[in-house]
């Protein structure tokens, strides 16, 4: 595959499919989670002294000092209703044309809103990296509904492949945010993977992947 330029034209059809809420009982609870700016992350004041001076921690004279510890990540994003994957591939009713489908979880939250970004990226032959497809393969954020509950939502592109050229490999990236009024409660990309459940839209029915071979 000549990696720069593996198409000549890519037209979007622009379908969105948005699968009805799933059930209540499949919403993942994080009301405690603290909110993220979109713009600023905030940042959290130094302990001070009586005397207003700040206090930095102290630690036992002698002592290594203590291993930092990675923060876990919510549990919203390692929900197992968090994923997206690829349900349409160059079936024969239709050709040329790549289906990217999300799931993202609720927050419990229902005045939150939920969007996806869907993405077509190409398999580099030389480099052997993902790298995003240009010319339109790109949704950009879109609403998908309230936050109450899980939502699936989907994206369709029509490719137009260069004539005489080898086949060329693509996968999706959906980029999911939960967003509180302004601010972006949280953030988190996921590439397709297989053996998901689609609401609607697979192609065949049931169809689910990773990439997407596109002759």
């Amino acid at each position: 595959m000549n990696a720069v330029k593996p198409i000549a034209s890519l037209a979007v059809i622009g379908v969105l499919l948005i699968a009805p809420a799933l059930a209540a009982s499949a919403t993942s609870s994080v009301s405690s989670a603290t909110a993220v700016s979109a713009s600023a992350p905030k940042t959290v004041a130094p302990a001070q002294s009586p005397t207003g001076n700040a206090v930095a921690p102290s630690a036992p004279a002698g002592s290594a000092p203590a291993p930092k510890t990675a923060t876990p990540a919510p549990a919203i994003l390692r929900s197992s209703q968090l994923w997206a994957t690829i349900d349409v591939c160059n079936p024969s009713d239709q050709p040329d044309t790549v289906g990217v489908r999300g799931s993202m979880p609720g927050d419990a939250h229902s005045k939150d809103a939920m969007f996806m970004r869907f993405r077509l990226q190409y398999l580099n032959s030389a480099t052997k990296h993902w790298v995003d497809l240009a010319n339109g393969a790109d949704s950009g954020f879109v609403a998908v509904g309230a936050a109450k509950s899980a939502r699936q939502a989907g994206f369709t592109f029509q490719l137009t492949p260069v004539a005489g050229k080898p086949a060329f490999m693509l996968r999706g990236v959906v980029s999911f945010e939960w967003r509180r009024g302004s601010t972006v409660a949280y953030a988190v990309s996921r590439p397709t993977t297989a053996s998901h459940k689609s609401l609607s839209g697979a192609d065949p029915a049931g169809f689910s992947a990773a990439a997407c071979l596109i002759p």
